[in-house]
């Protein structure tokens, strides 16, 4: 199996790249982890990471970027229907549109958009940095062996909001409750951080390299 970790210029991808290897090594998967931007790459995997740090505008339009790629990520998660794992900014650009600098489409794959987390009072700090619980709305093959309420390591100041409640798998409280997993079909995101959520996102990514779509 490949796995394509998206090179767009944004995210953490080395700790990605490692996290994964960790995760495949642990369950004995023979999984090859390529970093890549090359749109004929991807095609060829059978899965994808979209990482994604910094804001949605830049994140979105590194991806216009690069001739190609947005169309062939498309392509993987809509025609050919394979998994694709998105982290923190990579699960935001799921949504129609975000509001982060100025109004910016996104992929559209969820009918969501992305705004800045209300700060009620200003009794939050932003961005939202460190380890904060999370719960279950439903459940998911992609949290297999992963107790609710466990922690997992957030940093954003933007948060994904969608009313398809079905989409939601887990939320996370800061201020109010903001959506930490989402998932549609083939399509699974995190605003979390797996790589940076030590054996708990290790376990994650090792339930997405055994995910199988029926």
């Amino acid at each position: 199996m490949s796995v394509a970790v998206i090179d767009y210029g944004s995210g953490n991808l080395k700790s990605a790249a490692k996290a994964l290897e960790a995760a495949a090594n642990n369950i004995n998967k023979n999984c090859k982890i390529v970093v890549t931007s090359d749109p004929k790459t991807i095609r060829q995997c059978d899965k994808i990471v979209l990482p994604g740090q910094g804001s949605f505008r830049d994140c979105y339009l590194g991806i216009k970027k690069i001739p190609g790629l947005n169309e062939s990520l498309n392509e993987f998660v809509l025609e050919k229907k394979k998994p694709i794992f998105g982290i923190c900014v990579g699960m935001q650009l799921f949504a129609k549109t975000g509001y982060e600098s100025q109004e910016t489409q996104g992929f559209g794959w969820i009918d969501a958009e992305v705004r800045k987390i209300n700060n009620i009072n200003k009794k939050i700090k932003l961005p939202h940095i460190g380890w904060n619980q999370i719960e279950f709305k439903k459940d998911s093959f992609l949290f297999s062996n992963i107790k609710n309420k466990s922690h997992m390591y957030f940093i954003h100041s933007y948060e994904f909001m969608t009313k398809k409640k079905d989409c939601v798998v887990a939320t996370t409280d800061y201020g109010n409750s903001i959506i930490a997993s989402v998932n549609k079909e083939n399509i699974f995101g995190t605003q979390f951080h797996p790589e940076k959520s030590q054996k708990n996102g290790v376990l994650i990514l090792q339930n997405f390299l055994n995910w199988e779509i029926s």
